[in-house]
């Protein structure tokens, strides 16, 4: 299973790559696998802001819908559009195709709370 170190995670199974001010979040290989096949990923489509902990959108695998949750606070700057085509891409590449949204983060503290690579590794068993 991939967890890649430079990564924050929440127990959620969602991931945030921090880039300055800057967060992209996608779903976790982990949770991708538990899911299974990705047929269809529903982000709400005004979505302006997210919020640490509330819903922003699904996704549904062949087997099961599930809620995505925001890993702090922000301001979506993007939505991967590729995913309205290719939803499969949070199977074959969650950590880089198959990324969710952009946010600009709110506030860089929230982070802190997150998980890093061991704590989620350890979190998962």
């Amino acid at each position: 299973m991939n967890i890649p170190e430079a990564l924050k995670y929440t127990s959620d199974h969602e991931w945030i790559k921090i880039d300055g001010n800057v967060g992209i979040i996608g779903i976790t290989d982990y949770a991708q696998g538990e899911l299974g096949d990705v047929v269809f990923v529903d982000i709400v489509s005004d979505l302006a802001e997210i919020s640490k902990g509330e819903s922003f959108g699904t996704i549904e695998a062949v087997k099961t819908v599930s809620d995505l949750f925001g890993p702090c606070n922000g301001k979506v700057i993007e939505i991967n559009s590729k995913l309205e085509d290719e939803p499969q891409l949070v199977n074959s590449d969650p950590y880089g195709e198959g990324w969710l949204i952009k946010i600009e983060i709110a506030d860089q503290n929230e982070l802190n709370e997150l998980l890093d690579a061991e704590a989620y590794k350890n979190s998962i068993g």
